[in-house]
């Protein structure tokens, strides 16, 4: 295990009715807020009137940036941008899933900058001051509410890019289960799918001696699996909504990836790729991505720790590295599908004639993965096999 230090500055106020907290949150750090949420969602379920009563309540004034997609778009950065300085806000309020989320870090990052925000994501600008966020979850999957990353489409390049700093951690989330019950199984199943993903980035590595890390890792994954069916079967079930809603969290908030040199994170780079360019939900592409990922990095070095997985996840008393390896990622195949997600780029209308497109992109920077190390040429063989 390697030397490592972990802070996380993020309060959560787990359960329910915990919006009726968030007046004392905010008014730590001022009385003008930026209230963003997406396609409103949050109005039909009840959650908006509640909050802006208790935001009046608290005395706090708030300006509104509606409309936030998913995937969100660098249009929505700069929009919030604007409004947050003819608002003079010094708090910004996310209210929604990860792509809420993503996009006022993004504001928040370049309030103070007097350049394009896209700089950012593009390694043209470093984050240096930021504006306070706080945010009110309401669907699990990509943990943004825990942690400092963000990642942004723009819709003129056609490029997804992610940027992050420590500072970018919301400095309070509210995560009331009951929130997500009117989350659709589509993106139910997506979120569970992204969950598991964010723990295999960090849990397939070449590092030694992380047996507490790998346990965690584990743990979360087996919530998922043992929840994510009961939750599409039962949208109402309280007890699957909060478990997997505090994994989204615990999955992306640094502690399974504590000491490791870093996570592999070439899956995600491929899928963002894909994303950027046919607007594909990001736990889907991940569902695709993710077995044929696991295939293609299969050799005699990596065989051990994917072996592993599947024995310790999957019950497989296969003797043979190599080959229980290969049982492990045909079962989490049929997982991914059991939840309704594709297997197949072609099952969601993607085609061939980009794969150089986003074989080149996924490595703008550069080789990328560290549990094996990928090349465009590996990336677009990776993307065909997906096909």
């Amino acid at each position: 295990m390697r030397n490592f230090t972990y802070e996380t500055s993020t309060r959560i106020l787990f359960g329910k009715n915990r919006i009726a907290e968030v007046g004392t949150e905010v008014l730590k750090y001022g009385t003008k807020v930026l209230l963003a949420y997406g396609g409103g969602s949050i109005k039909t379920n009840g959650l908006y009137d509640k909050l802006t009563e208790v935001l009046k309540a608290s005395q706090i004034e708030y300006v509104e940036l509606s409309g936030i997609q998913p995937n969100p778009r660098i249009e929505s950065v700069r929009k919030g941008i604007k409004l947050c300085r003819d608002n003079n806000v010094q708090f910004i309020l996310a209210v929604g899933g990860g792509s809420v989320i993503d996009c006022a870090k993004a504001i928040s990052m370049g309030l103070d900058y007097n350049g394009d925000p896209w700089d950012f994501f593009v390694r043209k600008a470093k984050i240096k001051h930021v504006v306070p966020i706080g945010s009110i979850l309401t669907i699990a999957a990509t943990g943004s509410e825990m942690n400092g990353n963000t990642v942004i489409s723009n819709e003129a390049t056609l490029e997804k890019r992610a940027a992050g700093h420590s500072s970018l951690q919301p400095r309070f989330s509210v995560l009331d289960p009951t929130y997500t019950f009117s989350v659709n199984k589509w993106q139910s199943a997506s979120g569970v799918v992204d969950v598991m993903s964010h723990i295999f980035e960090q849990y397939f590595t070449q590092d030694k001696g992380t047996f507490v890390q790998d346990a965690m890792a584990e743990g979360i994954l087996k919530t998922c699996i043992h929840y994510g069916p009961i939750l599409l079967n039962e949208p109402e079930n309280y007890e699957a909504r909060a478990n997997l809603m505090w994994a989204s969290s615990l999955a992306l908030n640094g502690l399974t990836g504590t000491g490791k040199l870093f996570g592999d994170w070439a899956t995600h780079a491929i899928e963002h790729e894909v994303s950027a360019i046919y607007d594909l939900t990001h736990g889907a592409g991940l569902a695709i991505l993710f077995p044929v990922w696991m295939h293609y990095v299969l050799d005699e070095k990596t065989a051990p720790k994917l072996a592993q997985y599947s024995r310790n996840i999957w019950g497989v008393t296969e003797g043979d590295d190599v080959k229980a390896a290969q049982q492990g990622i045909q079962l989490t195949r049929e997982f991914f599908s059991s939840l309704g997600m594709p297997s197949a780029l072609g099952q969601v209308d993607i085609s061939a004639d980009k794969l150089d497109q986003m074989a080149k992109g996924a490595c703008a920077f550069g080789a990328i993965g560290m549990f094996k190390k990928l090349g465009p040429a590996d990336v677009k063989e990776i993307l065909q096999k997906a096909m």
